[in-house]
């Protein structure tokens, strides 16, 4: 199973590094920012976000976890594994379609025929998308669920779904989009507040807590806008 996979990685980070090393365990749609401002002596594990923190649970300590969203750092927190997370990121949840699709607007997902892909309920992706769709009318929700094809455990999956051509539309973060994808807007009536939060966990040495400053204001604040997120 792909947690196993991640559980895996994050052991053999934190076991094999040296105690200069810095693990950090970070959404999938992080994957650029950090990648680009993160420097060689720190080792990055990307997945879904409730699937780090469930292996967080299970003992396996990296030293940052960054998520997207607040809740699942907060109940962390509250479960005394981490410090008190702050809000480093913001994003736009998004349809995203084939460049040429004729889906324009959230309406057209009810069509007959429409393959939708979406994340997951328990990742946050998942969780904004449904949040979006319970604001419609409930006629119109029940017929856009309907078409629900795939639930994917991170947004690289819906991304992969679309770029395969296993769906016409799926719901992902505006800086998820790659070349042959296209955003098309929710209403601002629909559209949930997309906040990143990040912690370190507890235990971890003082090079987490200047790896949480420099995602609020450093090299990583930088290529989180360059990137397309918003950042407080």
């Amino acid at each position: 199973m792909r947690w196993l996979l991640i559980a895996a990685l994050l052991v053999a980070l934190a076991g094999c590094g040296d105690d200069d090393e810095l693990v950090v365990s970070a959404a999938s749609s992080l994957t650029e920012p950090l990648t680009t401002c993160s420097g060689d002596d720190v080792k990055l594990a990307f997945g879904g976000s409730d699937e780090l923190a469930a292996q967080i649970r299970q003992g396996v300590k990296p030293d940052v976890y960054a998520a997207a969203n607040m809740e699942l750092p907060n109940e962390l927190y509250e479960e005394g594994l981490l410090e008190e997370p702050l809000t480093f990121a913001f994003n736009e949840l998004v349809i995203a379609v084939p460049d040429g699709s004729e889906i324009t607007a959230v309406g057209a997902l009810a069509r007959p025929g429409v393959k939708l892909a979406i994340g997951a309920e328990t990742v946050p992706v998942g969780s904004y998308t449904r949040a979006a769709l319970s604001r419609l009318p409930p006629e119109q929700e029940r017929k856009i669920l309907g078409n629900v094809r795939s639930e994917e455990p991170d947004v690289k999956g819906v991304v992969g779904k679309l770029t395969q051509g296993a769906a016409d539309a799926g719901f992902v973060y505006r800086t998820d989009l790659v070349d042959g994808l296209k955003a098309v807007a929710l209403p601002q009536r629909l559209q949930p507040n997309v906040a990143y939060g990040a912690a370190a966990v507890k235990g971890a040495g003082d090079d987490a807590r200047r790896y949480l400053a420099s995602l609020n204001g450093g090299a990583c604040a930088e290529a989180l806008r360059a990137a397309g997120f918003g950042t407080p």
